[in-house]
């Protein structure tokens, strides 16, 4: 059976898009309380009855998580236009290598606005 797992995490951070113009408004520092939801996808474990346990997914994003958190993204090598796209593919990078299940990672800056990247392999 194919399934797909999705976890979700949280964290707080700061940024400004320094390639817009200077009168909009996300050119200018602010904060955002960031969802990302990891997915992976493939086929259960008969005997098991699982894909994988949630905890390699969460202990695959935790140094990821703290990378992220409460930090001043642009500072952060790789998030120097840190956009919820350029998020997402720079989180991606991280977790492929050790999630090899890894499909998606949307990155929320809002209730309302996210970015999905679904990776080019």
């Amino acid at each position: 059976m194919n399934v797909e797992l999705r976890k979700t995490f949280q964290f707080e951070a700061a940024h400004l898009l320094p390639l817009l113009p200077k009168t909009h408004k996300c050119r200018r520092l602010h904060g955002h309380s960031f969802k990302v939801e990891i997915a992976v996808a493939g086929e259960c474990d008969k005997r098991l009855g699982w894909l994988m346990d949630y905890a390699d997914i969460s202990a695959a994003f935790n140094p990821v998580w703290k990378r992220l958190d409460h930090h001043y993204l642009n500072e952060i090598t790789g998030l120097e236009n840190p956009t919820s796209e350029n998020i997402a593919v720079w989180i991606w990078k991280k977790l492929k290598p050790k999630l090899s299940l890894l499909t998606e990672v949307v990155v929320a800056e809002t209730c309302t606005a996210r970015a999905v990247y679904r990776g080019n392999d």
